[in-house]
């Protein structure tokens, strides 16, 4: 476990109107490595104000702009979080390194790929940390199921199918009427939005557990719910390299579903399967018949077991805000000069190169979706 803390965080977003702010604060906080100690949490001034008071940060501290905040604090901070909607990522997390300071992004990490390239420049430029968050590669049972696959427990990998499917664009409120999402996420660049919200986790989920690359896809965007200007569901067919074939659906208009993120994976001797809705739970099959639910006791685990991922113990699930939580773990060791998870699986978790080359993939999905027909992915370059 890291033991160090001390870590001084600037929030940019995340005000009680966020949708992401409150599950950064309270992840940054729960495993006491960081304090949020400044930001400019909102433009609503009121709401700045609200927000801060809520989480205990002085008023004197927090500032109506980012450039005031980043003006003020740059030499105060270890860090700075970036929570604002995605279209203003770049300006924000530009500013930030320029100012001197590591940054921790929500994903996605900008709208283009050339917009995240540019990004990466800067950070190295500088010689700072960007670490771009993708909260579901931080649930235990998830880990432990890169760790199967890197072990060989399932064999060779053949097949992978994800889904995450949402009811937000499809379903009505108490009174009747559609959900009103954010403004930005009514309109579509580049990259539809809902890749940008949803996609990304997919591709990074598909990359943290194996590795390899997409080569080629075929797709189809459509509008089916209620904000009809928008793309709000996405099929895929991928073949990545090491001759592993996918499956992806995601979508807003999926009625029913909370949130379904589903992940299965088929090797030649097992496959597993894991539900975000039952976090827990990670189940096995093998070539002989046997089934086996494995959760964080079972005697067989070799990441999940350990002290950092049982806050409580198992039977009390661990979820989303702990996946977080395990993120700013990953983060907080890399600032103490080496990320715990890179030494024990050799993985750069949270590196902007995957954000980077999600932005890349995305960008040839919706070149296929556009064109009716299957697109080579552009293959990038060694990132890491």
């Amino acid at each position: 476990m890291i033991t160090k803390k001390g870590l001084k965080l600037g929030f940019i977003g995340g005000g009680l109107n966020s949708a992401v702010g409150n599950t950064h604060f309270i992840a940054s906080q729960m495993d006491g490595l960081f304090s949020v100690v400044a930001g400019c949490f909102c433009r609503d001034s009121e709401l700045n104000l609200k927000t801060a008071e809520k989480w205990g940060i002085d008023s004197q501290r927090t500032y109506r702009s980012s450039a005031d905040l980043l003006a003020a604090e740059a030499q105060n901070l270890d860090c700075v979080v970036v929570l604002s909607p995605t279209p203003e990522h770049f300006h924000h997390v530009s500013s930030a390194m320029k100012a001197g300071l590591n940054v921790i992004c929500e994903k996605s990490l900008a709208m283009t790929s050339s917009e995240a390239l540019e990004l990466i420049e800067v950070a190295e430029q500088k010689n700072k940390l960007l670490a771009v968050t993708y909260n579901y590669s931080g649930y235990p049972m998830v880990r432990e199921l890169r760790q199967m696959i890197s072990a060989g427990r399932l064999g060779k990998l053949e097949q992978l199918h994800i889904e995450m499917p949402q009811e937000g664009y499809a379903r009505l409120n108490r009174q009747g009427q559609p959900v009103i999402p954010q403004q930005w996420r009514l309109r579509d660049g580049p990259v539809p939005t809902i890749s940008l919200d949803l996609g990304v986790h997919i591709h990074h989920l598909v990359d943290f557990l194996t590795g390899a690359k997409p080569l080629e896809v075929v797709a189809t965007q459509s509008s089916l719910g209620r904000f009809r200007q928008v793309v709000d569901t996405i099929q895929a067919i991928v073949h990545y390299t090491e001759s592993i074939e996918a499956g992806f659906w995601f979508s807003k208009a999926g009625l029913g579903h909370r949130n379904g993120l589903r992940l299965r994976v088929y090797g030649d001797e097992g496959s597993a399967e894991w539900l975000q809705m039952e976090p827990e739970i990670l189940l096995f099959s093998d070539t002989r018949g046997r089934q086996m639910r494995i959760d964080r006791a079972n005697i067989d685990v070799e990441i999940s077991h350990l002290e950092r991922y049982n806050r409580f113990k198992s039977g009390h699930p661990a979820g989303f805000l702990e996946a977080f939580a395990n993120l700013y773990t990953d983060i907080a060791a890399e600032l103490h000069g080496g990320c715990e998870l890179q030494q024990s699986v050799g993985f750069p978790l949270f590196s902007p190169w995957k954000a980077w080359e999600g932005l890349v993939f995305f960008e040839a999905v919706n070149r296929s979706a556009q064109e009716r027909r299957w697109v080579t992915v552009p293959q990038v370059k060694n990132s890491e």
